[in-house]
């Protein structure tokens, strides 16, 4: 049943729907065609009311192009938002890519000063290029705490793996996103931290009392909301302690009783998206919208089914099951969160000068590398895994993780979803290096906690290999970019002569300043620093 734009209610309801789109101005070029909404249904979305869109995918230019396109389809100020968590340039191409939160997590534990500095500017950047873009709301702080390695999801994304870091540095990014004029949006509450499993797989369990709550997840929210963060985005995971029923985003417990009541946040909610397994696998689009609109949240994220999702709500409110009075606050908090965002900014959404230099110095600060002498050149293997398909924007035919050790020597074979496993069945021995080829072997690593991934990359026996590389006399080099867990593990059983380097950010410059680093004379190079124990 598709929404009426003669329908008043129903127009207003629709407000309240954020769609998914391609930053893409074609449809042919949607990359996720299953959730990105085509050309013609986003243009009858918009005429009836629909008063958001989230974006993924293409260059800043492009979006920039996008985002005009979808306002002229609008009689409202709409919405305009990306999961830019990691600077613009992490979802569309051509703006600054900067390092995972993480990196400033963990200089905030040598030097918090500077830590703190770099990420109200790090806010900053990607406020003023999203702006620049035609975005207006940026899906970030991640106030997550990551205290468990084995999370699948979070990982780098978070600011932090304590508390108190985690809300510092989630504070002063929100400070940069309202100094650029833009809207942010702290998640996923009340904390997806702690958890082994990935909620756009299945629904996580949080087994945590309200204690535990207040002590580890709660301050980082507390503290993005005292910045001053416009919005809050639920988490899709179950806390049988508080609601043994329901899950955080259809939860009246954790929305209305926890985030408005105990943490007194008045702005914007806004569920996680609605299309993820966690919700999908237990309803259907018309009940989960409606459960999460009667449980608090303002914004529905991404349903399944718009037109839908727009006819239950309405029809709840019809009926009496939800009161007029909860439409006409979550429509108030809207038009007061537009009313904060900055208009866009004319000319070109690239990165200036000063923004080019923000992405290396992050880079720079965070990087960890260790060795006694250079890789030599000569014949050898660069080995790469990446935790992706291939090519894809950390790696593609220009990558400097390609084209600086084949410069050296190195013949490059790359390990990816799609293709051929390297695995064999000796778990002392797991790397078939007979088809790999002789010579030293240049291992990088590009792997690192991403939704949908589940437990796939966790699997794989690198410390086992890195053992075997050794004992060979093999391995030239080792460098992990992404998950500081799996560096620190791979670290603990390598030898001090090793070339070993870590970046948490898998980007270009991340690859161009660590293989300069390893692959030159030390006098050369970049200073070697060693944040680990």
């Amino acid at each position: 049943m598709s929404c009426q734009p003669s329908d008043p209610l129903q127009r207003q309801v629709a407000e309240l729907l954020v769609v998914r789109a391609s930053g893409h101005l074609d449809d042919q070029h949607r990359r996720y065609p299953q959730w990105e909404l085509s050309n013609g249904d986003l243009q009858r979305l918009l005429n009836a009311g629909v008063g958001g869109v989230i974006l993924l995918g293409g260059s800043a230019v492009e979006l920039q192009q996008r985002t005009r396109k979808l306002q002229s389809w609008s009689d409202q100020q709409l919405l305009l938002c990306a999961d830019v968590e990691e600077g613009v340039g992490q979802r569309f191409d051509g703006a600054s890519w900067l390092v995972p939160p993480l990196a400033l997590g963990r200089l905030h534990q040598i030097d918090p000063e500077q830590a703190i500095t770099l990420a109200e500017r790090y806010g900053y950047c990607t406020a003023d290029q999203a702006r620049r873009c035609g975005l207006n709301w940026v899906l970030g702080p991640v106030c997550d705490v990551n205290n468990n390695p084995a999370n699948p999801v979070i990982n780098v994304r978070a600011w932090g793996e304590e508390p108190t870091t985690a809300g510092a540095l989630a504070a002063a990014f929100q400070r940069g996103l309202a100094r650029g004029g833009v809207l942010g949006c702290a998640k996923h509450f009340p904390g997806h931290g702690d958890t082994a499993s990935d909620s756009h797989l299945n629904l996580p369990v949080l087994p945590h009392s309200r204690e535990r709550l207040e002590q580890v997840e709660f301050p980082p929210f507390r503290a993005a909301i005292a910045a001053g963060v416009d919005s809050v985005m639920t988490a899709h995971l179950l806390l049988p302690q508080l609601d043994p029923q329901q899950p955080a985003t259809l939860s009246s417990v954790v929305l209305s009783d926890l985030l408005r009541g105990a943490l007194g946040f008045n702005g914007l909610v806004v569920t996680d998206a609605l299309v993820m397994e966690a919700i999908t696998a237990r309803h259907g689009p018309a009940d989960a919208a409606v459960l999460a609109f009667e449980a608090g949240a303002d914004l529905i994220l991404m349903p399944a089914d718009a037109d839908a999702a727009i006819s239950g709500i309405s029809q709840a409110i019809a009926q009496g099951r939800i009161p007029i009075q909860r439409l006409h606050a979550a429509l108030r908090r809207r038009r007061e969160a537009l009313a904060r965002v900055q208009p866009s900014s004319p000319g070109l959404p690239l990165p200036t000068p000063a923004e080019r230099e923000l992405e290396q110095r992050l880079v720079t600060a965070s990087l960890e590398q260790s060795f006694t002498a250079p890789i030599p050149p000569g014949e050898g293997i660069n080995l790469i895994r990446i935790d992706a398909a291939w090519p894809c924007p950390a790696l593609n035919g220009a990558a400097p993780a390609l084209h600086l050790p084949q410069q050296h020597g190195f013949r490059s074979v790359v390990i990816h979803g799609q293709g051929v496993s390297p695995w064999q069945d000796d778990p002392e021995a797991p790397l078939a290096l007979e088809r790999l080829g002789d010579g030293p072997v240049l291992l990088q690593l590009f792997l690192r906690g991403n939704p949908f991934r589940g437990e796939r990359d966790r699997q794989e026996p690198w410390r086992a290999a890195v053992q075997q590389l050794q004992r060979l006399d093999r391995l030239a080099g080792l460098i992990v970019y992404g998950s500081p867990y799996l560096w620190s593990e791979l670290r603990s059983v390598l030898a001090p002569s090793i070339a070993a380097a870590f970046s948490p950010g898998q980007m270009p410059e991340a690859q161009r300043q660590l293989l300069s680093s390893l692959l030159q004379h030390p006098s050369d190079s970049l200073q070697s620093r060693d944040f680990t124990d």
